[in-house]
């Protein structure tokens, strides 16, 4: 504690600062520093000895909240000589500033929430509101996205760059598309007749998307993203390869393709399954519906 109190003394010569604020802020630091570390030693931990994935994320999520009342509690001992003092500053100068500059103040604060928590980051893809695209840049007070076009089912660019000020997450929901996975699940219906050999229709549609290269690896993919999101976020698929649900419609059939895909290369995967599926019906492996 003497080196402790020499170096806070020696700053507080440089800097001409109170010693004593001087000493809890470094103490501050390294209570934030050593709980930040301890946290991350026990999720590692956590996920090499838990084979559970369920279990895991309780667990884990039960431990986090733990050491953070524990770290506030901390916090709440080193600064108890200057909570009153710091809480009457605090109320005067927000007064103040709040009336004068709301706007950048909220904009700024909600920056802070967007670097720290991060809801999206660069190269998500996003929708606020109506208007949906990749965040390309994130900056101070605010952040641009590319927009995609919202006619197109799966969008793509428009060229168009949309400008955001941070306070707009305050206020409006924000999907994020790409958060926590890259993947979607996406869906295409095939209408074939209903007379038609059901069995080999299928088997054949089967082939046909088991065959697309950006389909077929991407369940393996999946299921390693959602390992390693497990500790922090309770997210699981009962199933992650190809399926068709068949349904009966008047006098046809509908099968319904769901794939897991990239999104930005949605509609390039699309236009490669119906090119396939047009040439399978010219070969007569798939009886569309043409009425």
């Amino acid at each position: 504690m003497k080196l402790f109190d020499s170096f806070c003394e020696y700053l507080s010569t440089i800097t001409l600062i109170n010693k004593k604020v001087i000493s809890v802020t470094l103490l501050s630091i390294f209570c934030l520093a050593f709980f930040s570390l301890l946290k991350n030693i026990a999720s590692f931990f956590i996920s090499r000895r838990n084979k559970n994935a369920r279990g895991e994320y309780f667990f884990n999520q039960f431990l986090k909240v733990f050491l953070n009342v524990i770290e506030v509690l901390t916090l709440l001992v080193i600064w108890n000589d200057h909570i009153k003092n710091f809480v009457t500053l605090i109320s005067v100068i927000s007064a103040a500033m709040t009336i004068a500059l709301r706007e950048v103040i909220l904009n700024f604060f909600a920056g802070l929430y967007i670097k720290v928590k991060r809801p999206f980051k660069v190269e998500d893809r996003i929708q606020i509101g109506d208007i949906k695209g990749d965040v390309m840049n994130i900056s101070t007070f605010g952040f641009d996205i590319l927009e995609v076009s919202n006619e197109i089912k799966n969008g793509q660019s428009t060229g168009i760059v949309v400008s955001f000020p941070h306070s707009v997450i305050m206020t409006t929901p924000v999907k994020n598309i790409s958060k926590g996975f890259k993947y979607i699940w996406n869906e295409l219906v095939v209408k074939i007749d209903f007379n038609c050999n059901l069995v080999k229709n299928k088997q054949e549609i089967y082939r046909i998307v088991n065959s697309i290269e950006t389909i077929k690896s991407i369940p393996r993919k999946m299921k390693e993203q959602i390992r390693e999101i497990g500790a922090d976020s309770r997210v699981y698929f009962n199933k992650y390869d190809p399926i068709i649900y068949t349904k009966i419609v008047d006098d046809h059939i509908e099968l319904s393709i769901r794939y897991l895909m990239h999104p930005k290369k949605a509609r390039y995967v699309e236009s490669v399954i119906w090119n396939k599926i047009y040439e399978a019906y010219q070969d007569k492996k798939i009886q569309l519906y043409t009425k």
